[in-house]
């Protein structure tokens, strides 16, 4: 990509112009636009633009794949208006989930080249000392040590700011109020034996060096406490007055209150990776590794930052991010490489070796919008892959002792662990490529260009006969209901056909019926999802609301079990759909068919209105 500003141009454009931006920003691979108006952006005409990878609407942001170009895009995007760098959003109103994964994720994104940069440091003592080329008495490995902590030292003061510019405060107010958890005066008071007393009320002797919850609480409760300044004090004296407010009641709370309650949720975590790391280290990395992907396309990957640096901070070391996020970037780079091997389209496979290369460093988001994702099942062979290394990761044990971007040239990382522990990595890195590479070339991915040529019959094996291609498949309708485009479905892993072509029903009764003759193969325990397989081989998923799995099974009465063989209409589950409202989730029902990859297409009904049993799709082999 050469001509960033004209590139800049077309983005503005499309987004309806400078006008509606609120701010820019940026992340490693993604330019960030909160709008005033989202409706304005014009979806489609960005996704086509040559070196846009893909759009992502998320935590009230037009989120838009760029690649490792961002910065320079994001630069030029920044000369075309007079935007900001603040984060603040504002417009539509978000649910408290996404709210609160945007917040974190804004937060800890400017922080995050720090965090990486320090840590790098701290790998390299790690090797320069177990290889004997400096020691840990030595004035050098001091200096370069204090060079690295001190990033994690005063992170409170770090996150002060970027909360308080995240939630539209003055940031350095922030900052100097979180600065207080570890000024050298109350460091010394913690030291002392007396007791700290704040008008008769104890302060609780607690370190917070390198506290990451405290200081976010802290700021999110000045977030009331400046807006009811600003609202009581006259316009005259707001600037003395609201700040001194400020301090004289944030401060106190701050240490009495607000710093041991999330000193008190840090050591919860605490317990919690200890218990995990004791008695089933292999799940996390397992279950990121798997599942990073779908982390990467929501954004929460940054959101689960803090968790991150708890573990750091109460353990020493951490395995919530690096093992398996290192199995799924490297399994990225695999497929994308197979892809590359295998495709015939030569604009697709110059492609998938640029985005694969930057998955070997640890820059996913080229693979995933502009090679496995658009061709699906790719995707699931990354995610199997990720899985399987993670697993091994989970298995021995691998932890990362620094924050560094999950690729090859992370390996420093592991060096704290031991010469084994980086060993494991690198068997971690070649099991994930590995893994990536050969599911992709073997089950490869749907593409017009790339089908293979059908497989004559041999005149050998007459009784062998070619299936023909028009033969179709009928999908009836599990619920009765108004019939939705899964483009509607307020999930982008449904609305994007992640998991498969299908429809959507935003249902009038709560009975969910067998959509054809079939196995049941998958019952969900928290029963919002049923996953069956038809006589003729169609796999298809009956997914009850959006997040229904947080309501924990309420609502929900299964009435089949995995392995039941079932008829067309035979009563599947019941559903209290007033239940599902009144949790705060939508009642949309997506039903995809999973392995839509086999077929030629997916049509769906264009009747607005089913009911039970009455045509929904057609699958065509």
């Amino acid at each position: 990509m050469k001509n960033y500003k004209a590139l800049a141009e077309q983005i503005v454009k499309h987004v309806g112009g400078s006008s509606n931006i609120q701010s820019v920003t940026n992340c490693m691979t993604r330019l960030r636009l909160p709008l005033k108006d989202p409706a304005k952006a014009d979806t489609k005409a960005l996704q086509a633009l040559d070196g846009v990878q893909g759009v992502v609407e998320k935590g009230g942001q037009t989120q838009i794949v760029i690649g490792t170009d961002v910065a320079n895009v994001k630069n030029e995007v920044a000369k075309l208006g007079s935007f900001e760098e603040g984060t603040a959003a504002s417009g539509k109103k978000e649910n408290w989930f996404n709210a609160l994964v945007g917040t974190i994720t804004a937060v800890f994104q400017p922080i995050i080249p720090a965090i990486c940069g320090s840590g790098m440091i701290k790998a390299v003592l790690a090797i320069c000392t177990a290889c004997g080329w400096l020691g840990a008495d030595s004035m050098i490995y001091t200096l370069l040590s204090m060079f690295a902590d001190s990033v994690f030292y005063f992170m409170p003061i770090y996150l002060g700011f970027s909360m308080g510019k995240r939630l539209g405060l003055n940031p350095f107010v922030a900052a100097s109020i979180c600065a207080c958890l570890i000024h050298p005066t109350f460091v010394t008071l913690q030291g002392a034996e007396d007791p700290i007393l704040f008008f008769a009320m104890e302060i609780k002797k607690v370190s917070y060096a390198s506290a990451v919850v405290p200081p976010l609480l802290i700021v999110w409760f000045l977030k009331y406490v400046d807006k009811l300044a600003n609202r009581i004090m006259p316009n005259a004296v707001k600037i003395f007055m609201v700040p001194l407010l400020d301090f004289l009641i944030v401060c106190p709370l701050a240490l009495i209150i607000i710093g041991p309650l999330g000193s008190f949720l840090g050591d919860g975590l605490y317990f919690f990776f200890d218990f995990l790391n004791n008695q089933a280290r292999w799940v996390i990395p397992m279950l990121m590794g798997a599942f990073c992907p779908l982390f990467v396309m929501t954004g929460m990957h940054y959101s689960l930052m803090p968790v991150q640096l708890a573990q750091y901070a109460s353990l020493g070391y951490g395995t919530l991010l690096g093992p398996g996020m290192l199995a799924s970037n490297l399994a990225q780079a695999g497929a994308s490489f197979a892809v590359a091997l295998r495709t015939r389209d030569t604009k697709l496979r110059s492609t998938a070796v640029s985005a694969g290369t930057t998955a070997l460093f640890g820059i996913t988001e080229p693979a995933l919008y502009g090679v496995t994702l658009p061709l699906k099942t790719p995707l699931w062979m990354v995610m199997i892959a990720g899985g399987i290394a993670g697993l091994w990761g989970g298995l021995t044990n691998m932890r990362t002792y620094a924050s560094a971007t999950a690729g090859v040239l992370a390996l420093p990382v592991y060096a704290g662990g031991g010469l084994q522990n980086v060993i494991n990595a690198v068997i971690c890195i070649v099991i994930a490529f590995a893994a990536g590479f050969i599911l992709t070339l073997i089950f490869g991915f749907r593409k017009q260009e790339d089908q293979p040529e059908p497989a004559a019959v041999s005149e050998e094996t007459p009784e062998k006969k070619a299936e023909p291609l028009n033969v179709s498949y009928e999908i009836l309708s599990p619920l009765k209901g108004h019939v939705l485009p899964l483009t509607q479905v307020p999930d982008e892993v449904f609305s994007r056909r992640i998991m498969g072509a299908g429809a959507a029903i935003d249902p009038q009764e709560g009975e969910i019926k067998a959509p054809f003759d079939g196995t049941v193969t998958a019952v969900f325990p928290t029963g919002h999802a049923i996953g069956l397989t038809s006589n003729d081989g169609v796999e298809c998923l009956i997914h009850i609301g959006i997040d229904t799995v947080e309501m924990d099974g309420k609502g929900f009465e299964t009435l089949v079990k995995q392995g039941q063989t079932v008829k067309a209409g035979d009563l599947l589950s019941r559903v209290d759909l007033d239940a599902i409202r009144k949790a705060g989730h939508p009642v949309i029902t997506p039903v995809i068919i999973t392995n839509s990859s086999n077929y030629v297409d997916v049509i769906e009904t264009g009747k607005p209105e089913v009911l039970h049993g009455d045509p929904l799709m057609k699958v065509f082999r």
